[in-house]
């Protein structure tokens, strides 16, 4: 594949999978960045609302 016409998310595709062959050039294994990364925005939208509404209704049934 020519790296001139690759989009954005093959050349992060790309740049992942070369870390994951060298895994001491990454500082964690896996992270936040990774799991966004593989979601689509209304993935990411959802997830965010999922863990602020968690976080409410923990904190209601906490007190």
């Amino acid at each position: 594949m020519n790296q001139d016409k690759e989009t954005p998310e093959e050349r992060r595709e790309r740049m992942r999978q070369k870390e994951l062959e060298n895994p001491s050039s990454s500082i964690q294994g896996s992270n936040l960045s990774d799991l966004v990364g593989g979601l689509s925005w209304k993935g990411t939208g959802i997830l965010i609302l999922v863990l602020i509404i968690g976080f409410i209704v923990a904190s209601i049934f906490l007190k």
